[in-house]
C-alpha cells in the first residue's frame, strides 16, 4: 500500500519523527533557517501532509502548491497564525496544534523574565564575571521586593492562570484582564486602565488577533506606573516596538523583559537591544526538553490522525 506523503518544515524532537516515519515517507527540511516561501511551495508538491512551526508562512499560494493531496496541516506549536485556516477549512484541509502542553513551561519562564528583571541578575552576574565584585554593599544592585506588589496579567488562559499560581506562592497581588469572567481565588478581574494604572509588573498571555495587534501602544504606556516592569511571553505583535522603544527611553516605563519580538528574529541592531533596562531571551517559552518532545507527540499524532481522515486530537476551531 502507498504510504502519505509528509513535509516535516524543521527537524523536531526525534520521538516525533520516528511516529512519522513508521507510517509515511518523511521529506525534513534540515537547514537551521526556516525554508523560504519559494521552498515551501517547491518541497509541499504532492504531500499529503505538512508539519509546521510559527516561522512558516502556510498561506494560499503554500497549498496550491501542495494541491488536491493535502489533508492535513499539524501546528508544532500553540498559536497558529501563520497559517490561513480559512482558506484551509473552506477546501477541508484539517488543522491541528499543540495546546496546553506547554503551559507550565511559559508560566516558568514569565517567572524566570520577571526575576530575573526584578533582582537585576543578568547585570548582577555580569559584573562579578567582569571582576568587579570587590565587597558587599548596602545598595549594589537594588531590585523590587515582590511581596505585596501587584501583578497585571493581560489575557486569562491557560498559561496566565499558570502564571497567577507561581506569582500568588510568591505573595503578589494578582490582577487580571480577560474577555471571558475569570473565576480564579484571589485573582481580581479588572479593567485594563485599572490594570495599567495599578500594576508593578503587567505579563502579557493573550492571543494574537486583530484586535489585540499593538494592543499595548502609546495611550497604554501612558496609563502605567513609571516603575512597571513589563514582560511578554505572548507575541510580538501585541507590543508596539516602536512605542516600547520611546515608553523605555523616556523613563515612562521602568523595563521590559521579552521573550517575544517583533519581528523574530529581533535585528541585532533595533534600538530596543541598545537599551540598558531590556531583558530579551529568543523566543525560549516551550523550551523544556519534555515538553517540546511532548509537542512533537501532539504534532506526529495531529498529523496522523487527519492522513487516516480521522478526528484530530488536538484541531483549531478556527
Amino acid at each position: 500500500m502507498t504510504r502519505p506523503k509528509v513535509f516535516v518544515t524543521r527537524r523536531i524532537p526525534q520521538n516525533g519523527i520516528a511516529l512519522l516515519t513508521e507510517h509515511c515517507d518523511v521529506d525534513i527540511w534540515d537547514g537551521d533557517l526556516p525554508p523560504s516561501h519559494d521552498v515551501l511551495r517547491a518541497r509541499v508538491q504532492g504531500m499529503a501532509g505538512i508539519l509546521c512551526l510559527l516561522t512558516d508562512p502556510i498561506d494560499a499560494a503554500v497549498m496550491d502548491a501542495a494541491g488536491e493531496s493535502l489533508q492535513v496541516i499539524s501546528q508544532y506549536a500553540v498559536g497558529y497564525d501563520n497559517i490561513d485556516v480559512a482558506t484551509a477549512q473552506a477546501r477541508g484541509i484539517a488543522i491541528g496544534n499543540t495546546p496546553g502542553v506547554l503551559t507550565d513551561a511559559t508560566a516558568d519562564l514569565t517567572m524566570a523574565l520577571l526575576l530575573s528583571a526584578t533582582r537585576q541578575i543578568v547585570p548582577a552576574a555580569q559584573y562579578v564575571k567582569d571582576g568587579q565584585w570587590q565587597t558587599w554593599h548596602p545598595t549594589l544592585f537594588l531590585g523590587k521586593d515582590l511581596h505585596q506588589s501587584t501583578l497585571g496579567i493581560i489575557g486569562f488562559g491557560r498559561i496566565g492562570q499558570a502564571v497567577a499560581r507561581r506569582a500568588l506562592g510568591f505573595g503578589m497581588r494578582v490582577i487580571a484582564n480577560a474577555r471571558r469572567p475569570i473565576d480564579f481565588p484571589d485573582v481580581e478581574q479588572v479593567s485594563l486602565r485599572e490594570l495599567y494604572q495599578t500594576s508593578d509588573v503587567i505579563s502579557v498571555h493573550t492571543p494574537l488577533t486583530p484586535e489585540t495587534h499593538h494592543l499595548i501602544d502609546v495611550a497604554a504606556f501612558i496609563q502605567m506606573k513609571p516603575d512597571v516592569l513589563l514582560i511578554n511571553t505572548a507575541r510580538g505583535s501585541v507590543i508596539d516596538q516602536a512605542a516600547l522603544v520611546d515608553a523605555l527611553r523616556t523613563g515612562e516605563i521602568g523595563a521590559a523583559a521579552l521573550d517575544v519580538t517583533d519581528p523574530e528574529p529581533i535585528d541585532p541592531d533595533d534600538p530596543l537591544l541598545k537599551l540598558p533596562n531590556v531583558l530579551v531571551v529568543p523566543h525560549i517559552g516551550s523550551a523544556g526538553d519534555a515538553t517540546r518532545a511532548k509537542m512533537a507527540q501532539m504534532a506526529a499524532q495531529n498529523l496522523l490522525a487527519g492522513l487516516a481522515g480521522e478526528p484530530l486530537p488536538h484541531p483549531v476551531m478556527g
